[in-house]
C-alpha cells in the first residue's frame, strides 16, 4: 500500500505543469518567441538585401542603385509609419463583434496608435506583443517594396515615398486588417477565407497595385522595341536565394508558434517552390529551346507567393500541385498576358506577385480540404470555400485597384509621377541620387 500511496503522489505531482500550462494558455513561450524572433529577421532579410539584389539585378546598370535605395528607404519609412499607426489600424480590435460586419470589420481602432499600451510584459498568445508587431512590420514593409518593381527605370523617388506612404496606410493596412484581426473581420471570420500567409494581404495586394501603378506611368522609353536586358543575372540569382530561404520565416513564421502547423509550413513552401521553379524552367525550355536562369529563379519566387495563403492549410500533394499551376501559369502572365496586352510591368510585379496570389489562393479552397491531405476547410463545403476564396479577391482587387489609382493621380498632381525623358535616358541612380553604382 506504502508503494502505490507512493507511486500515485508521483504521478500526481508530474501531472501538475502540464495541468497547469493547460489552463494557462496566455503564458508566454520561450520556444514560440526564440522562433518568431528567428522569423522576423528572415523576413526582414527577404526585402534587405533579398529583394533589393532580386531587383537590383534585374534592370539596367544605370539604375541599380534606385533599386536598391527604393527597398532601404522602405524599410525605414514603413518602420516608422508603422509604429505610429499602422499597427493600429491593421490589428487593433476595438469596435469588432464576431459575424457581424461593422466599420471594424475593415480597419482597426485607433486604441494602439504610437503603440500606446504595449509594454514589456503585453502578449500576443505565447509571444511578446512586441515580437508580433516587428513580425508584422516587416510584412508591411516587403509589401510596397515589390510594387517598385512594376515603375522601376522611371519612377521619382519622392513620389515612391509619398505613394508608399500613403498606400501602406490606406490599402495595406485595412487589407491587413480584414484578413488576419480576427472574430469580426471581413475576410477572416464573416466571408472565411483561407489566407495563412498573405495571398490577398501581400501578394494580391501589391500585385494589383502594381499593374495599376504601371499603367499611368506608362512605358519605359524605347520600350518594347528596346532591348533592356538584366545587367547582372547573378545579383538576380544571390537575391532570389535569399528571398527562398526568407521565406520560411514568411510563411511558418505566420503560424506563431513553433508546431506542427509551422513544420508543415516550411515543407509545404519548400516543395512548392521547388516544383515551381522546375516546372517554370520546363515551360520556358520547350517554348524558347533553352532554359533559363532568370527563368528558374521568377519560377522559384512564383511558387513561393502562390503557396503563401495555403501555407498552413495544404499538405504535400496540395503544394506539388499549387507549385506546378503557379509556374506555368505566371510564366504565361509574365511572358505572354504582359505582351498582349502591352503594358510595362518592368519586373514582372503583376505577372508573377499578382498572378500567383491569385491562383495560390484559388487553390487553397481546394486542397485546403481533408480529403486532399489539407487541414480542413473553413466552410462547409469546397464550393463554398472556394466561394469564400474568390470574395476575398474581389474585394482585395477592388481596394487595392481603384485606391491605388487615386493615390497615384494625387501624386502625379503634386509631385510628378515619372522622370523627365533626359533624367530617365541618364538612369536614375545619377539623376535621382547623383551616384553610381557601377563605373560606365
Amino acid at each position: 500500500m506504502k508503494k502505490i500511496g507512493t507511486l500515485i503522489v508521483i504521478l500526481f505531482m508530474c501531472g501538475v505543469p502540464s495541468l497547469t500550462m493547460a489552463q494557462d494558455a496566455t503564458a508566454l513561450d520561450s520556444g514560440d518567441t526564440a522562433w518568431m524572433l528567428t522569423a522576423t529577421a528572415l523576413v526582414l532579410f527577404m526585402t534587405i538585401p533579398g529583394l533589393a539584389l532580386f531587383y537590383g539585378g534585374l534592370v539596367r546598370v544605370q539604375n541599380v542603385l534606385s533599386v536598391l535605395m527604393q527597398c532601404f528607404a522602405l524599410t525605414g519609412l514603413i518602420t516608422i509609419l508603422w509604429i505610429v499607426c499602422g499597427y493600429s489600424l491593421a490589428f487593433n480590435t476595438a469596435g469588432m463583434e464576431a459575424g457581424k460586419i461593422t466599420l471594424n470589420s475593415f480597419v482597426g481602432g485607433l486604441g494602439t496608435f504610437f503603440l500606446k499600451g504595449v509594454g514589456v510584459d503585453s502578449l500576443s498568445g505565447t509571444i511578446p506583443e512586441t515580437v508580433f508587431i516587428a513580425f508584422q512590420l516587416t510584412f508591411a514593409i516587403i509589401t510596397p517594396a515589390l510594387i517598385a518593381g512594376a515603375f522601376a527605370e522611371r519612377m521619382k523617388f519622392s513620389a515612391m515615398l509619398l505613394f508608399s506612404a500613403i498606400w501602406s496606410l490606406i490599402v495595406y493596412a485595412p487589407i491587413c486588417h480584414m484578413a488576419w484581426a480576427g472574430d469580426g473581420s471581413l475576410f477572416g471570420n464573416i466571408i472565411g477565407a483561407l489566407d495563412f500567409a498573405g495571398g490577398t494581404v501581400v501578394h494580391i495586394n501589391a500585385g494589383i497595385a502594381a499593374l495599376v501603378a504601371a499603367i499611368l506611368i506608362g512605358k519605359r522609353l524605347g520600350y518594347p522595341t528596346t532591348a533592356m536586358p538584366p545587367h547582372s543575372l547573378t545579383l538576380t540569382v544571390v537575391g532570389a536565394s535569399m528571398l527562398w530561404v526568407g521565406w520560411f520565416g514568411f510563411n511558418a513564421g505566420s503560424a506563431v508558434a513553433a508546431d506542427g502547423a509551422a513544420g508543415m509550413a516550411m515543407l509545404v513552401t519548400q516543395i512548392s517552390t521547388a516544383t515551381a521553379a522546375i516546372t517554370w524552367m520546363f515551360v520556358e525550355w520547350g517554348k524558347h529551346g533553352k532554359p533559363s536562369t532568370l527563368g528558374i529563379a521568377t519560377g522559384a519566387v512564383a511558387g513561393l507567393v502562390a503557396i503563401t495563403p495555403a501555407s498552413g492549410s495544404v499538405g504535400p500533394i496540395g503544394a506539388l500541385v499549387i507549385g506546378i499551376a503557379s509556374g506555368a501559369i505566371c510564366f504565361w502572365g509574365a511572358v505572354s498576358l504582359k505582351r498582349q496586352l502591352g503594358y510595362d510591368d518592368s519586373l514582372d510585379a503583376f505577372g508573377v506577385h499578382g498572378i500567383g496570389g491569385i491562383v495560390g489562393a484559388l487553390l487553397t479552397g481546394i486542397f485546403a480540404a481533408e480529403s486532399l491531405g489539407g487541414a480542413g476547410l473553413e466552410k462547409s463545403s469546397m464550393g463554398l470555400q472556394i466561394w469564400a476564396q474568390l470574395l476575398s479577391i474581389i474585394v482585395t482587387v477592388v481596394w487595392s485597384g481603384v485606391i491605388s489609382f487615386i493615390i497615384l493621380k494625387i501624386v502625379d498632381a503634386t509631385v510628378g509621377l515619372r522622370v523627365e525623358e533626359d533624367d530617365e535616358r541618364m538612369g536614375l541612380d545619377i539623376s535621382q541620387h547623383n551616384e553610381r553604382g557601377y563605373n560606365i
